[in-house]
């Protein structure tokens, strides 16, 4: 995940869709994804640390998720104004893709899934008060069995 100035230049999801040599990834609520199957945790870290020496990647700060049969990368800048992928993004997509050929690690992008849960409510306290994060719009339906 980048927190990034916002100088930085933004795209959009289907720009970076449009991209060639972006086949592996896939833009999602949390920012562009792919996932590789490494089909070993040992391979899964070994392609973190390729990913960890690609050349500009600490400063981009990708996210992966390590699993004993494939790792997870996430890209998303992060700003006090802005949620999103930019253009550097692509650029390092390209190389994180790349390391994993050469590694011979394939992606799966019908593996990329994300689900997002929100809680509306007009009564936002009322919700809030159980514990639960909420934004204070919409309606709240309360389930009652008998």
């Amino acid at each position: 995940m980048t927190y990034a100035d916002s100088t930085t230049e933004r795209i959009r999801p289907q720009r970076f869709h449009e991209t060639v040599g972006l086949e592996d990834w896939r833009v999602v609520g949390e920012g562009a994804c792919a996932y590789f199957r490494t089909g070993s945790f040992a391979a899964g870290a070994r392609l973190v640390q390729a990913i960890s020496d690609i050349p500009g990647a600490g400063d981009d700060h990708p996210d992966v998720d390590v699993r004993p049969e494939g790792v997870i990368v996430r890209l998303i800048t992060v700003t006090d104004d802005y949620y999103g992928l930019t253009e550097r993004h692509i650029e390092l997509a390209r190389r994180i893709s790349a390391t994993a050929r050469a590694l011979d690690i394939s992606a799966d992008p019908s593996a990329v899934q994300t689900v997002q849960v929100t809680v509306d409510a007009l009564n936002g306290s009322g919700v809030v008060g159980s514990g639960v994060p909420c934004s204070a719009t919409g309606t709240a339906r309360t389930a009652t069995r008998t």
